[in-house]
């Protein structure tokens, strides 16, 4: 590993670490906050409004350039709709806590993996290896024990993570689109949208929740708003830190990459949920959990074999040609050192980097061998003889 490589790595983690702790905290304060004030809409709105606000003058102080241009055309068919699915994601995951309990909810949405391969595939056209299908089944067994062994079930807390988990796996696939096609900062594009959702849905809240608080007496009447208030505004503030912690993950790794890291983000804030709220939980609850988080770690590892099976493909490619290239060969000059000549008449005869395998004086197998032209040209033939067998071995 190069020290640019493990640089990479060590800020992966810290971000990560800070992802965790901020996304725990903010969970956990949401669910507090809903027992007493059931609104999630609002909830959602504080959200986006805190980064729509917040954002701006954090990415200023960090000098993040203003990169990328946006068509029209681009606007209206990509980021209105990922400014719609980031509100309507935000508001179906406050309900799913609000109905349930967040290590539950959370349980539930560590099937985002799940979600993102489908979504790969019909999307993308993009397959995976066997390995990756089977760390699936875990993930999706742990699920459905603790859904089967939930103490506090409710089938819209149920349904509310699964849309969430749906939108937030179609808003990773297509902010990594985005960023790839405009040139946009991650930062930027979650300020974007951030402001497009607040905009769009204003009126609705103003329609829908805040006439339904107005007249809420219970509300109205709490004996400590200044408190509940503050912790609102805490929430948002957390929530906007997690977003931008989570699209700095987001631009450093792939879409299924951050699939697992936004999984193992559900582990930790079921592991706080539990240990500072107390909700009750069942043995089978907790086994369901684990088998969940052993699907997460199969997952992990079966991407990580399959990114290293590919990257050996492309570093070491093999071609082979069931034509007849006899005729081909003889065309060309042979080399001119006596010994190469010898062991060549043996294994085969090298042209332009291909080796063509001598198999009873039939040259019908070709392998291309993955060295730089010059390194052959800038080389006299004793030079290359004296590497011999190794050639042979690429």
């Amino acid at each position: 590993m190069t020290d640019n490589d493990f640089l990479h790595v060590l800020k992966l983690v810290i971000v990560c670490v800070m992802w965790y702790i901020s996304s725990a905290g903010g969970n956990v304060i949401g669910k507090l906050v809903l027992n007493e004030f059931p609104y999630p809409m609002t909830m959602s709105m504080v959200q986006l409004s805190s980064a729509a606000l917040y954002l701006g003058p954090i990415l200023a102080l960090l000098g993040v350039p203003k990169t990328g241009e946006i068509s029209r055309q681009y606007f209206l068919t990509m980021i209105i709709p990922l400014a719609f699915g980031k509100f309507i994601s935000s508001v179906s995951s406050h309900i799913s806590i609000w109905k349930v309990s967040v290590s539950y909810a959370h349980t539930v949405k560590a099937t985002l993996p799940l979600f993102t391969v489908i979504l790969m595939r019909l999307c993308f056209k993009e397959k995976q290896t066997f390995p990756v299908y089977f760390s699936l089944i875990p993930i999706i067994g742990g699920v459905c024990i603790a859904t089967l062994t939930e103490i506090a079930f409710d089938i819209i807390g149920l349904g509310s993570a699964l849309f969430a988990t749906l939108g937030f796996s179609l808003q990773t696939i297509f902010s990594k689109k985005t960023l790839k096609d405009t040139g946009l900062h991650h930062m930027n594009l979650l300020l974007l949208l951030s402001r497009y959702s607040t905009i769009c849905f204003l009126p609705f809240w103003l329609l829908f929740d805040l006439t339904r608080i107005v007249q809420d007496r219970a509300v109205m009447e709490h004996g400590n708003k200044l408190f509940a208030v503050g912790l609102i505004l805490l929430d948002g503030v957390f929530n906007m830190l997690q977003n931008v912690f989570a699209f700095t993950v987001l631009a450093m790794v792939n879409p299924l990459s951050y699939a697992v890291a936004n999984a193992t983000k559900r582990v930790v804030i079921i592991g706080a949920s539990l240990v500072l709220l107390r909700n009750p939980v069942t043995t089978m609850n907790v086994i369901g959990m684990l088998i969940a988080v052993f699907g997460v770690l199969l997952y992990n590892w079966a991407k990580l074999h399959q990114r290293a099976a590919a990257e050996r493909e492309r570093i070491l490619p093999f071609i082979h040609s069931e034509s007849d290239l006899t005729n081909l060969v003889h065309k060309h000059e042979s080399l001119t050192h006596s010994a190469t000549e010898m062991n060549l008449s043996q294994n085969g005869y090298i042209h332009n980097n291909f080796l063509f395998e001598n198999v009873n004086n039939n040259y019908e197998n070709v392998t291309l061998i993955p060295v730089p032209h010059n390194d052959y040209t800038e080389e006299s033939p004793k030079e290359l003889h004296s590497r011999g067998h190794h050639v042979f071995d690429i």
